[in-house]
């Protein structure tokens, strides 16, 4: 890497969720049906990078906590601006009103983000370790939240550091 470029960086994110059912139970049929269409819908949104997923193309089926009802969503985008973009603006919206549908209410964070240098995918276990920094230690350059976002590394301050 040429050391008199400045370092890019893209945005990681992870999300969870206990299911109220199995996935595959009545309960949560409403949710799985709409799994593909909104995959397809991430990946081609502008600022799309990567998403985890399995051969099945999602990545449900991945346990990643011992807890079986807990899914997980890891992506990484160009910008926090693009994964807002998708995530408030677009159809992805209508999953996040229904939601208490089909999941449990959460009692702590269930989303984080970080800065990753460009190209980089992030592991299972650093999205966990994200979550879990977020939790013990609220918004940092670390692990923060939409409602409380860091810049990325050499860039101007978040606008909420700005207000503090």
């Amino acid at each position: 890497m040429d050391e008199t470029r400045p370092r890019t960086y893209q945005l990681a994110q992870v999300n969870i969720a206990r299911a109220l059912a199995p996935l595959d139970s009545p309960t949560m049929q409403g949710f799985v049906e709409q799994l593909d269409p909104i995959n397809r819908l991430a990946e081609a949104s502008p600022g799309f990078v990567w998403r985890l997923q399995t051969e099945e193309g999602d990545a449900t089926a991945l346990r990643v906590f011992a807890d079986e009802r807990i899914i997980v969503n890891l992506s990484v985008w160009d910008s926090l601006e693009a994964l807002q973009d998708f995530v408030y603006g677009s159809a992805h919206l209508n999953l996040l009103r229904n939601k208490k549908q089909w999941f449990e209410k959460p009692s702590e964070p269930i989303l984080a983000l970080w800065w990753v240098p460009s190209g980089h995918i992030p592991s299972i276990e650093e999205a966990k370790q994200a979550l879990a920094t977020l939790r013990a230690q609220g918004p940092s350059p670390s692990a923060f939240s939409f409602a409380s976002p860091f810049a990325q590394p050499g860039k101007p301050t978040a606008k909420h550091q700005l207000q503090s």
